[in-house]
């Protein structure tokens, strides 16, 4: 009942800029973390950012400087701003989120259906 719809994805020129969302729907009663994964073929999926509803915020050491996470708590919303993209930043990106639903015992990990995101050289 709880869905994670994901937007934002394209292609850019390597420089270039993206920003993506992420939106929460469904019987919500709370969030917790939310935050971004990415897989390129061939790869493992790896943690990009990740924040609480505190607001902050953990990077991966390969995006600390260029991407930025953040969140709007009252519309259940994740963003994630990527600045100077680069070749190795091509992958489809996931968002997931710690959502306790209204239904539920306690808090589930939730993935969205994922955006590629494609940066030529």
């Amino acid at each position: 009942q709880v869905h994670l719809v994901e937007s934002g994805g394209g292609l850019v020129q390597a420089g270039g800029s993206l920003r993506l969302s992420c939106a929460a729907s469904g019987s919500i009663f709370s969030i917790n973390d939310m935050g971004w994964y990415r897989q390129a073929p061939g790869k493992q999926r790896e943690l990009v950012a990740t924040t609480p509803s505190s607001g902050s915020t953990n990077y991966a050491d390969s995006v600390k400087g260029r991407f930025t996470i953040s969140r709007d708590n009252a519309k259940n919303t994740v963003y994630l701003q990527m600045n100077s993209l680069k070749p190795e930043d091509a992958a489809v990106y996931y968002c997931y989120a710690f959502i306790q639903s209204r239904r539920g015992i306690m808090p589930l990990g939730y993935w969205g259906q994922g955006t590629q995101v494609t940066v030529s050289s």
